[in-house]
């Protein structure tokens, strides 16, 4: 029996979320980010503004040259984590079997739900239009790989002026090579610039084109990689849609639209994660002992590092410094990211145990606690660190 997989991305999400709370931003050109003469990167922009070529990661102070009148709005990761939430929450009111992939980015396997599997994706992205105010684009197919590209195929071809395009497309079981195959070969997973300008080289230049070389031969040009791109140019794709029943470890991940090489951005990233996960432990009452990062390069080349901490903790100042050590002992300078994660594991209850010496510790949990309570209450955005 075929899957059925929903996979959902929520168009321009930053963007969205401020056209919320300021309904005068709706069709003017604007970026979410820092200062141009701060070395501020764009984080999301309106699509207003991509009509004038300004995209994700690129600087602001570009951006500004190709715009004078671009409206710079300053990123609030809380309010979105907020927002992200909600969506959240819809989805898992559908089905259990919901992988959230990144803040705005969801696969769902709906296989089991007994009625029309088109009408479903149609009335969730609706509720969440009409109920949150937030555009999204869904790809549905038998697998995550197509359904994905599904999704990405759907914004390009829906595309309205100074709009979200709210794409919707449905690969029909046994089509999937059929629709991949006129497709550019780098709108394939694990085809970053360098496999493709080497596809290129040899004359490949769609997904079809990939699918017509003999398995062995990719496998001899490209080793392990070749034999996931004439699957996956086949559309052949058999990971399942990966949920956790009991907490292993928690962590956050952001895949960037653009990959990003500005190493204050990236830090910048990891401390709202390592912000978030150590608010997930605290809110579950538990602590973790190993960090872990994980990077992906423009090439979609994947690595995880970890380091063990000498005690448990639940304090995002450590978790923060631990996983920027470990980032900066693997990146290069300058070098492109497409996705960074932080996670903790080796997760157990707290220690509360106090030694003389402690005292100042304790007074920062029991803070954080105090803290914790009021985002919960009010918001995230109530109270933060100066």
């Amino acid at each position: 029996m075929s899957r059925t997989i929903l996979h959902l991305d929520l168009d321009a999400f930053y963007c969205s979320v401020e056209e919320i709370q300021n309904p005068q931003l709706r069709g003017k050109p604007f970026a979410v980010g820092g200062k141009p003469d701060e070395r501020g990167v764009v984080a999301s922009c309106s699509y207003a503004a991509r009509a004038l070529g300004i995209r994700s990661a690129m600087p602001m102070s570009r951006a500004v040259r190709l715009c004078r009148d671009l409206i710079i709005v300053p990123g609030r990761h809380h309010l979105y984590g907020e927002y992200s939430e909600k969506v959240m929450e819809k989805l898992r009111d559908l089905t259990a079997l919901v992988e959230q992939i990144s803040i705005d980015e969801a696969f769902l396997d709906i296989s089991d739900i007994q009625a029309d599997k088109t009408r479903i994706a149609q009335t969730l992205q609706l509720s969440i239009r009409t109920e949150l105010h937030l555009p999204s684009s869904v790809g549905i197919a038998s697998n995550k790989l197509v359904a994905k590209i599904a999704t990405e195929v759907g914004k390009k071809s829906s595309k309205k002026k100074n709009e979200p395009p709210f794409g919707f497309t449905v690969v029909p079981v046994g089509d999937e090579a059929q629709f991949l195959a006129p497709l550019p070969a780098d709108m394939l997973w694990g085809v970053g610039p360098k496999t493709n300008a080497r596809l290129a080289e040899l004359g490949i230049h769609t997904i079809g084109d990939i699918a017509s070389w003999p398995e062995k031969e990719l496998v001899s040009l490209f080793g392990e990689n070749g034999r996931d791109l004439w699957q996956h140019a086949h559309g052949i794709d058999n990971r399942p849609v990966s949920t956790e029943s009991e907490t292993k470890s928690i962590s956050q991940e952001t895949t960037y639209n653009v990959d990003v090489s500005d190493e204050k951005t990236l830090e910048k990233t990891l401390r709202e994660q390592a912000r978030d996960v150590a608010r997930q432990l605290r809110k579950n009452d538990l602590t973790g002992k190993t960090v872990k990062v994980k990077l992906r390069w423009s090439d979609f080349t994947t690595i995880t590092r970890q380091t063990t901490l000498p005690t448990s903790t639940d304090n995002e100042d450590e978790i923060f410094h631990a996983a920027v050590k470990l980032m900066k002992a693997v990146r290069k300078p300058n070098q492109p990211v497409r996705l960074i994660g932080v996670g903790v594991s080796g997760i157990g209850a707290p220690v509360r145990q106090l030694s003389l010496w402690d005292v100042g510790s304790e007074k920062s949990r029991k803070l954080q606690e105090v803290v914790d309570q009021l985002q919960d209450k009010y918001g995230k955005s109530i109270i933060k660190k100066g």
